[in-house]
């Protein structure tokens, strides 16, 4: 793929999850907590000393979820969350407005460029990197590079569907489940934790990730 053929990419990516979020802003914190699976075991896995000044990025932070328990969490952890859509971002000020500056939000994309290098104790994916094709390997890959020496990924994501007709639903909104982010991680990664678990009764799997 050239340059201006994955930027185009990036582009059309960019603009479905603008579109998509536009309405799903105002009813995600409402409806999310039913299915995303994980979100708050895989924060709790984390092996950081509560107290320490670490530096955390969240890509696709959405309304800022986990960036709200992280702050709790590690009071000293100043935390970078970066997301493409701005309704979401808005709900996510709300949430975090008491944080004051330990909290930053950007509206842009998270992709290859040198601002990050070697920046962060932890980054975190939290049911992004299903939702971001065929870029999410571009975005693995620049997570390694942009992880401090013995800092860590963390992953929460779908991982695959066990029925067609679930597949091509979430398909239908932008989601992928056909297993195709392990690899990837597993590539640029040591694993901490690795584990596949049982989602929604057996319809699909999510996947937990953490790696040095």
């Amino acid at each position: 793929m050239t340059k201006k053929e994955f930027a185009h990419d990036e582009e059309a990516q960019v603009g479905h999850m603008k579109n998509y979020y536009a309405f799903q802003a105002k009813i995600y914190d409402f409806t999310r907590w039913s299915f995303l699976y994980g979100r708050k075991t895989i924060l709790q896995k984390l092996p950081f000393a509560l107290d320490a000044p670490i530096e955390i990025l969240e890509v696709g932070c959405g309304t800022g979820t986990n960036m709200l328990e992280l702050a709790k969490i590690y009071p000293n952890a100043h935390i970078t969350g970066l997301d493409v859509s701005g309704d979401m971002l808005a709900q996510a000020t709300k949430n975090l407005q008491k944080y004051g500056e330990r909290v930053v939000l950007e509206e842009k994309p998270y992709g290859a460029n040198d601002e990050y290098n070697k920046r962060f104790d932890l980054i975190l994916f939290s049911y992004s990197l299903t939702m971001i094709n065929p870029q999410y390997i571009d975005l693995i890959q620049q997570a390694k590079k942009d992880i401090k020496e013995g800092g860590y990924v963390a992953v929460v994501d779908f991982h695959k569907a066990n029925f067609e007709f679930y597949r091509k639903f979430m398909k239908g909104n932008h989601v992928k489940l056909e297993g195709q982010v392990l690899p990837v991680l597993l590539e640029n990664f040591e694993p901490v934790l690795c584990k596949i678990n049982t989602g929604l009764v057996g319809v699909w799997n999510y996947l937990m990730f953490l790696g040095k």
